[in-house]
């Protein structure tokens, strides 16, 4: 696609719910620190895509002619000449699906929606950070379009790439030491995804007020992976004071990945490259092409022992100093309001995909359980329990509640109970609102959230539908998360009183229609599932 049709893409194809047309009779222009950008009007809105925030991290792109793979992100140069701001940049390399704006180490753009880029206003700034865990995804689906919200809600909308799976998670600092016998390039190189968001929300800092924002009002917020980065986000010296607020929807990262099972993850992913962990094998990896790289994530992952390998924030003691919830909440955002969301019905999403996961029988859910909801616990008694709780229940449906509650919601359990006892400000919300989408049988599925918040119901495929519920859902959404933006709470009038996360009352908003507040909802499996220590997956 050209830079004019990608926004034709953006507005048109992508099927957004009507908004009201504001007259724009300018090309929108903005000078950054960097130098002077020029975007487009669109829908009422005025739309940066591509931006660059970070210079390309590719094998030769460093400082001075240096290497910059796996190395920290570095802002980009200054220009003179106006940047083009009008179709999205690459996404971070990864394997699957080929991005429509393609693949390459030089990722590290960020898009923008602002209802009018100017100074003369501060406006809310509302960052998202997209999920896909540690290994895909990017800032530019047309789910993440910022037309809507932004004018829904007089804020500004942010949507950034940045580095994933071995590009932005090989921690390759242990290797290298046993090597030179200090630490040296490469002591950062396991959390690199996780300082190009820092960079992301530096630049959000020095440059959003320009674009009509706020830079004392910024919310992050994300979904599944995105989230998981937040919560990385909020343990990780460096992120402090880069966002106010936080929000994250299914995406928990209760503990961070080892030290010594990233070095073997490391090992393994040299070895498929035919390298070995030596001072040949680290300079090798640095400038092999890409697709090399891309190729040899399906290696089988040493620590979990099938898939491909697992890529995710790693307590180096050099970015991450501590696990992002565990034993407790961070003191460090403490101070920042938090809100944690779940989906009643999480693994139909990505588990839902099997047709015969809704035809079991009794006599298969025992061995069908434990390799999904990832906590050892005896899957007899889950079973009884279940039965005894809900007799209307199939054998189906208690496959899936019970891996959403034992893999998915277990991990926003942990972080509502680590904030409510530290005190911290933390509001809890469940999605109970069931799509009805494929006859209703997902429920409210993984991914629910996302085009409720950014109002884009009518993309084609959501998982929503654009039906007038959903359309109903996204007020209550988008204005639940509008209002946490600008005030640290999600109250808003349509909504009950939402009072924040206690140990004594569990207090959840059960987002319907209508909604209800909750004092402890699936109180019973909750306990079920805490009888046991909790697991995370790759950590």
């Amino acid at each position: 696609m050209n830079r004019r049709d990608s926004l034709k893409f953006m507005g048109a194809a992508a099927g957004l719910m009507a908004v009201p047309a504001l007259a724009r009779t300018n090309t929108p222009q903005v000078m950054t620190q960097a130098g002077p950008v020029i975007g487009q009007s669109k829908s009422g809105v005025d739309v940066f895509l591509g931006l660059r925030y970070g210079q390309d991290t590719g094998p030769n792109n460093g400082p001075n002619n240096g290497k910059a793979r796996f190395r920290p992100p570095v802002k980009p140069q200054p220009w003179t000449k106006p940047y083009i701001a009008d179709h999205y940049g690459a996404a971070a390399p990864q394997a699957g699906t080929p991005d429509p704006y393609g693949q390459s180490e030089d990722c590290l753009f960020l898009n923008i929606w602002t209802p009018q880029a100017s100074a003369g206003k501060q406006r809310p700034v509302m960052v998202y950070i997209h999920g896909g865990a540690y290994n895909t995804g990017s800032g530019g689906s047309p789910l993440y379009d910022g037309t809507n919200l932004a004018l829904r809600g007089d804020v500004v909308v942010v949507t950034l790439n940045h580095r994933l799976n071995a590009f932005g998670y090989l921690y390759l600092a242990r290797l290298e030491h046993e090597v030179t016998g200090a630490p040296g390039p490469l002591a950062f190189s396991g959390n690199c995804g996780q300082l190009d968001i820092n960079l992301a929300l530096e630049w959000v800092r020095d440059n959003i007020a320009a674009f009509g924002g706020d830079p004392g009002c910024v919310m992050v917020f994300g979904q599944s992976g995105g989230g998981a980065k937040i919560a990385t986000m909020m343990a990780t010296p460096t992120a402090r004071g880069l966002f106010h607020r936080a929000t994250t929807m299914s995406g928990q990262q209760v503990t961070a990945s080892g030290p010594g099972n990233a070095s073997q993850r490391a090992i393994t992913f040299l070895a498929e490259l035919g390298l070995k962990p030596d001072a040949a094998g680290l300079a090798q990896v640095q400038t092999l092409p890409m697709a090399d790289l891309v190729a040899a994530l399906k290696a089988t992952d040493p620590v979990i022992g099938k898939g491909g390998l697992y890529f995710g924030p790693v307590l180096d003691e050099t970015v991450l100093f501590r696990h992002p919830f565990w034993p407790d909440a961070p003191a460090q955002s403490a101070d920042i309001p938090m809100m944690i969301g779940n989906t009643h019905d999480e693994t139909r999403a990505f588990l839902g995909g099997d047709p015969h996961n809704f035809a079991l029988t009794w006599e298969e859910l025992p061995a069908k359980l434990p390799p999904q909801y990832r906590v050892d616990i005896d899957p007899y008694m889950v079973i009884n329990t279940y039965r005894r709780l809900y007799p209307q229940m199939s054998p189906s449906d208690v496959f899936f509640a019970a891996t959403t509650a034992g893999r998915s919601w277990r991990g926003a359990i942990e972080e509502l109970e680590a904030r409510a006892k530290s005190g911290a400000v933390t509001y809890a919300y469940q999605v109970d609102w069931q799509t009805p989408k494929d006859g209703g049988r997902l429920g409210a599925p993984h991914t629910i959230d996302i085009p409720l918040v950014f109002r884009t119901t009518g993309v084609p495929d959501s998982i929503t539908t654009d039906s007038t519920d959903a359309r109903k859902m996204a007020d209550l959404f988008s204005d639940a998360f509008i209002a946490f933006a600008r005030t640290g709470s999600p109250q808003t009038a349509a909504l009950p009183d939402w009072k924040p996360y206690s140990m004594a009352k569990r207090e959840t908003m059960l987002m319907d229609l209508p909604p209800q507040l909750a004092n402890d909802p699936r109180g019973e499996e909750r306990k079920l599932f805490a009888r046991v220590p909790f697991t995370q997956q790759g950590t």
